[in-house]
């Protein structure tokens, strides 16, 4: 086991050393994130929430306290990012339940509703999709979009256009990083910045 151990940590450190890397400080983590250039020509310093349980963990922490006095029904977020990141805030809040707009429709979803969208990191063609069953349960309530990371506000404003199609109010949007001008909206609340190089 001590041989995988330090095999990982060094073939860590070599990837870290062949690229170049952007140093995240959020409260009292730091985050060594590999910048890299998008097939669409943008270089962004890449931000993976997933696995990253205790920043996953403060961050929900302090994305909750954003929320306070607000009069809420459940949680949204976009696959599959945010997906601990609501879980977290769902938990701690002590709500049972938030929903997840998928990127596809799987075989078990009933009567899906789906609306195009165009994110800054993935140069296919995607859709956001909310099952049918889903809907039933949104439709009348007011919910909070989280997610990991807002850039160009292409998911957000797809999952906002969705949600309302579904008879959900969005009354508030979170994000644990802003990337390149959505730091300027007025609209998100967040609790970092990301450059775009």
């Amino acid at each position: 086991m001590g041989v995988i151990v330090g095999l990982k940590l060094v073939f860590e450190e070599e990837l870290l050393s062949m690229s170049e890397t952007y140093r995240l400080q959020l409260g009292p983590f730091v985050r060594n994130l590999p910048v890299m250039t998008l097939p669409n020509g943008v270089t962004i310093a890449s931000f993976v929430l997933l696995g990253d349980a205790e920043l996953t963990h403060w961050a929900a922490e302090q994305l909750l306290k954003k929320t306070d006095g607000l009069d809420f029904d459940y949680f949204v977020t976009v696959e599959s990012k945010g997906i601990p990141l609501a879980q977290e805030m769902t938990w701690l809040s002590g709500h049972k339940r938030y929903f997840v707009l998928r990127k596809g429709v799987k075989d078990y979803m009933v009567s899906p509703m789906t609306i195009p969208v165009q994110a800054i990191t993935t140069s296919a063609n995607q859709q956001l999709v909310l099952d049918g069953t889903d809907v039933v349960k949104l439709k009348g309530k007011r919910v909070i979009i989280v997610d990991d990371v807002i850039s160009s506000g292409g998911s957000l404003q797809a999952a906002e256009k969705l949600l309302q199609e579904a008879g959900a109010q969005v009354i508030n949007r979170l994000a644990v990083l802003a990337e390149g001008s959505a730091k300027e909206r007025q609209d998100i609340k967040y609790l970092g910045t990301l450059p775009l190089f």
